[in-house]
């Protein structure tokens, strides 16, 4: 059987490369409109960040996607990122080791 090529796309926040199924999508509509995308299917420019809790605070705290999407990011949806990358974070560990 033929092995399938794993997409890769690199963490905006640490720069690294990692499968698409670990990263989470975040974009920017023309209306400017931040949000996260969970399907990876909205259109829009694009960025991801990884399912990390540290990784996300840490764009908080550095104001990431202000600087990536060159628009002013409404503070609440750093809020939202983190406790949905927490929420993600808990399932994933949680189906793990069910599936263990």
């Amino acid at each position: 059987m033929k092995k399938r090529k794993i997409p890769m796309r690199k963490d905006i926040v640490t720069g690294e490369m990692a499968p698409k199924k670990e990263l989470v999508r975040i974009v920017r509509d023309k209306e400017d409109n931040v949000s996260i995308d969970p399907t990876g299917k909205k259109s829009g420019r694009g960025a991801y960040i990884s399912l990390n809790v540290e990784t996300a605070k840490r764009a908080q705290k550095e104001k990431t996607f202000d600087k990536v999407f060159e628009t002013k990011v409404d503070p609440q949806f750093y809020e939202d990122l983190v406790a949905y990358v927490d929420h993600q974070q808990a399932r994933r560990e949680l189906f793990n080791n069910e599936n263990a």
